[in-house]
């Protein structure tokens, strides 16, 4: 009996992944975030003086955020910033070592297994069994989960047209693409119909059409309210999914906002990029740096960061410049990330 209700109450939750889905479904659960966002606008994370140690080294360095229903939320930083500590934290998988952490109201310290039955993960390694086929792991998964198997059938079906791999449905996983493998990762991530959803990396490693696939099904779950934290090096995927992120560098967070709210703090306006032939550009510097207050000589390039991208390249004509080519550029999050951390590689 109590197996039913939880059943019962599973269904409720479902989110609705096909087009075919009835007025009644598309008008509940999810849906009405949708409809009626600020009734769902309450923090389903709060992280106050958040702080992780491994002996003297302090992995995340008290910091603060929260993450509301419905919100896609954004991790980013170099290697070595502390995003994956939070994460791990935030998945009940590591204690925290200082400070307060509250994840879908329940402290992940004392609420442990209950808190990871209600979530979702895609890690960065794909970790499914290889010997088994499509179907049979999204079972076996489902089963841990302690969902009856009529259900776990019908949340097969569901998600495997949600993530366009219906007619793999039989096939065994060597047999998938990496993009195939992706998608699979995140149907089984969502089989139990998690309350949050953690993608770490999500398309590391694949190449640009299975990317633009993969963000198009996340987008569908963004769009259905469904809550993700995201953490990502692809400053595109950052901007296409994200409605909020933090920027962490060394333990701590260094920016917060919207991409856009961040590109217009910390990069605003437009970027001309110049480039010259070997062993010009280091004699320029000096009259590179009159041409705006602000920029940046790199190895094989000058970035100049304007409002005005058609009158700094005149700029660079009358002072006598002569690059082999000029691209002018609106912003992105990229040249936030950079400035904000910096340009040297992190091991």
């Amino acid at each position: 009996m109590e197996k039913d209700s939880k059943s019962e109450i599973r269904r409720s939750r479902s989110i609705v992944l096909t087009s075919e889905a009835s007025h009644s479904e598309r008008c509940g659960g999810r849906r009405n975030r949708l409809l009626y966002p600020r009734l769902f606008m309450h923090a389903i994370i709060q992280a106050v003086g958040l702080t992780k140690k491994f002996g003297d080294l302090v992995a995340v360095d008290g910091i603060d955020f929260s993450v509301a229903e419905g919100e896609s939320f954004g991790f980013l930083g170099p290697n070595g910033a502390g995003k994956t500590s939070t994460m791990k934290m935030i998945g009940a998988t590591s204690p925290i070592s200082g400070g307060s952490l509250s994840v879908l109201g329940l402290n992940p310290a004392e609420d442990g297994p209950t808190l990871r039955s209600r979530l979702g993960v895609v890690p960065q390694e794909n970790n499914l069994d290889e010997e088994l086929s499509v179907f049979d792991n999204l079972m076996m998964y489902g089963r841990y989960f302690d969902m009856p198997r009529s259900e776990i059938r019908e949340r097969i079906n569901e998600l495997l047209d949600f993530v366009q791999l219906t007619e793999k449905k039989d096939a065994k996983i060597q047999a998938l693409s990496g993009g195939m493998k992706r998608r699979l990762v995140i149907a089984r991530g969502l089989i139990h119909d998690p309350d949050l959803f953690i993608l770490d990396e999500p398309t590391t490693g694949l190449d640009p059409q299975a990317r633009h696939v993969l963000w198009d099904r996340l987008y569908r779950l963004k769009q259905q309210g469904v809550t993700l934290i995201i953490t990502t090096h692809y400053m595109d995927e950052a901007e296409q999914l994200c409605d909020r992120l933090v920027v962490m560098d060394k333990g701590k967070i260094v920016a917060e906002g919207s991409p856009r709210s961040l590109i217009e703090e910390y990069a605003p306006g437009e970027v001309v990029e110049l480039r010259f032939p070997v062993g010009v550009l280091e004699t320029l510097n000096s009259q590179i740096e009159e041409l705006a207050p602000r920029t940046e000589v790199l190895a094989d390039r000058a970035l100049i960061y304007t409002s005005d991208a058609e009158l700094t390249i005149n700029a660079v004509t009358t002072n006598g410049l002569e690059p082999e080519t000029v691209l002018a550029r609106r912003s992105t999050l990229e040249d936030v990330f950079l400035r904000l951390t910096g340009r040297s590689l992190v091991e």
